[in-house]
């Protein structure tokens, strides 16, 4: 059984977004009937956060919304709290969940998810690149061979034979998305493979690393900069009253 994760995404996923033997759970913000969206969270639902977290007549300085509701139950859902003392139920339920301040909490999660579903924009993370010329490849007129490899120890990836990002942040190890790290699933989509089947070998196995060197760095680097704000608002979440 895969760990239970929460990621947000634009579109609609596939049931098996997190991998084979793996189903997924959608949480979707509307949801289309005829062609038009309809709002999953209920006038009830709104009413109730309402009356929880403003009650009486006062004005509240800021009132609650559906879209604050939607991300304030991403944000709970990063909860390492709420993660930890209901380990075993999520891996076949939701549990409720807690009662916190609605404005804070809602607030990490559109932070999160406009992190998460924004990662290509946000701003890259400064890492040293070390680039030592592979003179037999060079030679050989062929691409330096692809290695990326993780030395979380060392605090590097090896890019490829003559590339190496060093000095990423240990907190972009920390991020995990089920049983691996963010930056270990960007080093693992962009791997070259061979296709057992000898017809999409020959015909269609058309995909070398050479082709994206520098995008998969500035990716990389991107994801980094994910990654450790990621950790640190998961962080605030562990030490926020409850």
């Amino acid at each position: 059984m895969k760990p239970w994760l929460a990621s947000g995404v634009a579109l609609v996923p596939d049931l098996h977004y997190v991998g084979a033997a793996a189903g997924t759970v959608c949480l979707g913000r509307y949801r289309f009937e005829d062609s038009y969206p309809v709002d999953n969270i209920t006038d009830w639902a709104l009413e109730q956060f309402r009356k929880h977290y403003q009650p009486g007549r006062a004005k509240p300085r800021r009132l609650i919304t559906k879209e604050a509701i939607f991300h304030y139950v991403y944000s709970v859902l990063h909860d390492p709290v709420y993660r930890e003392k209901y380990a075993i139920n999520l891996k076949r339920e939701f549990r409720e969940y807690p009662s916190t301040p609605t404005s804070k909490w809602s607030d990490w999660g559109e932070e999160l998810m406009k992190l998460h579903i924004g990662y290509e924009s946000v701003s890259p993370a400064k890492l040293k690149r070390i680039d030592i010329p592979d003179d037999g490849a060079r030679k050989s007129g062929v691409a330096p061979k692809a290695l990326l490899k993780a030395d979380k120890e060392g605090a590097r990836i090896m890019i490829d034979g003559e590339t190496t990002l060093s000095e990423i942040p240990p907190e972009a190890w920390e991020y995990q998305l089920g049983n691996r790290t963010a930056m270990e699933w960007v080093l693992d989509q962009h791997k070259e493979r061979k296709p057992k089947d000898p017809t999409i070998r020959e015909k269609f196995n058309t995909y070398r690393f050479a082709d994206y060197k520098e995008k998969v760095i500035d990716l990389l680097a991107r994801v980094t900069t994910v990654s450790g704000r990621t950790v640190c608002i998961v962080e605030e979440m562990r030490k926020a009253a409850r």
